[in-house]
């Protein structure tokens, strides 16, 4: 309807207050109101029409702004055109249809927009799930034993967000992704059955273990005992995790044993460092007493007071092992400063090695006379030359015989 053409222009009254309508259809009654003036009835049943017509005008806006969706719309559209078409009322009833009809195009084009936008959705939805499908059978060939878990459960929240495909697709993407859920889960539950297992046998090792410890803790024996320890600490190592808080207290209890034992074995070490630390300056007081008889002057007299000493060594004890080289070169070098003279005596006094010794002075003492009756017989004769090379011999021989001589004095001494 024009807005400058009025409703009751598609209207009219009769004297006994009966109203009608006019569409393309024709003229019909749309009731009576007696007792009032013509333009008082007319205006009741065009008041019913401007109520249609405004109700026509919301569906347009609420089409237009995206508000309604087409089926909706179309449902609406259904029941204003009831609405309309029976009315009790006065107006460009078919100027109201016309623009319903015009609504059309409008649905046709939104449902198409709808219909791409629910494809372009379904495919994006396709795509996440194949990519949340990989993913989950990533995660069961795996061994993601915690994080896998809550990636499980985030992937399953987000499937759950996602709308759903074309039932055949949707159904198979759903049983890969459940199947690989469900494979993920039981490995995952064989896997801490195992470990299960294998912290129980852990369990019951240390629990051997521990008692063989505490039995060791009381030792005195501390050099296997130490080894003893060691292979309990290897065997523990190797033993693997037992269940935690069980772990926890089992460790508490090996630990004790071996800090019983090495705070005691440290006790007495440092009891045993004090005594050797005293046994080093007993040992080096020993020292510097037998090393007054050097150099060795009366060997008797050295080698008693060397017996003496040997025999107060022996019975001083153990030193620290960083003293044991130091104090034993010193001792070496009285024994060997002593064997030394000893020996030199038995030189000087050995009966054949004297002999020897004469024997070669004498030997000297002959060669000699004759280099000298040589050089003597050669100057007679005049030979110079000769004279000369004897006389050389015979100094040379008399060099040696010294030497001889100093030799048989010294087995004299």
């Amino acid at each position: 309807m024009s807005e400058d053409v009025s409703p009751a222009a598609f209207g009219r009254v009769e004297a006994d207050g009966t109203v009608y309508v006019r569409t393309a259809g024709g003229e019909r009654s749309v009731g009576q109101v007696p007792d009032v003036s013509a333009d008082e009835a007319l205006a009741f049943f065009v008041r019913r029409y401007q109520a249609l017509e405004l109700e026509v005008s919301l569906l347009e806006t609420r089409l237009r702004s995206g508000a309604l969706s087409p089926d909706d719309a179309s449902a609406s559209i259904k029941t204003v055109r009831a609405a309309i078409t029976d009315a009790k009322a006065v107006g460009d009833l078919d100027g109201l249809l016309a623009r319903l009809d015009r609504l059309a195009p409008l649905i046709a084009e939104q449902r198409a927009a709808r219909k791409a936008e629910r494809a372009k959705q379904t495919e994006a939805a396709k795509a996440a799930k194949e990519k949340f499908v990989l993913e989950a059978e990533k995660l069961a060939a795996g061994n993601d034993w915690r994080g896998g878990v809550n990636r499980f459960r985030a992937l399953l929240d987000q499937w759950k967000a996602l709308p759903r495909l074309d039932r055949t697709t949707d159904d198979e993407l759903w049983h890969r992704f459940s199947s690989a859920r469900t494979t993920y889960t039981r490995r995952r539950k064989a896997q801490f059955a195992q470990q299960a297992e294998q912290r129980d046998s852990a369990r019951q090792t240390k629990e051997r273990l521990v008692t063989e410890a505490e039995a060791l803790a009381g030792s005195t024996d501390w050099g296997p005992t130490t080894g003893a320890y060691r292979d309990l600490m290897t065997r523990w190592k190797a033993a693997g995790p037992a269940p935690r808080g069980i772990d926890e207290a089992l460790w508490k209890r090996f630990r004790a044993a071996q800090d019983t034992f090495f705070a005691a074995k440290s006790a007495a070490f440092e009891e045993q460092d004090s005594e050797f630390k005293a046994n080093a300056e007993a040992k080096e007081a020993l020292l510097a007493e037998g090393e007054k008889i050097l150099p060795v002057r009366d060997l008797d007299q050295a080698k008693a007071a060397y017996r003496d000493l040997i025999e107060r060594w022996a019975a001083i004890g153990k030193v620290p092992r960083d003293a044991i080289r130091p104090l034993d070169n010193r001792l070496h070098a009285i024994e060997t400063a002593i064997r030394s003279a000893e020996e030199d005596r038995w030189r000087r006094t050995n009966p054949e090695a004297r002999a020897r010794a004469e024997d070669t002075a004498a030997k000297l003492e002959a060669q000699i006379a004759a280099m000298e009756d040589k050089a003597s017989r050669a100057q007679a004769r005049g030979d110079a030359k000769a004279a000369r090379d004897a006389t050389s011999s015979a100094a040379t021989y008399r060099e040696w015989l010294q030497r001889a001589r100093n030799a048989v004095n010294d087995f004299s001494g």
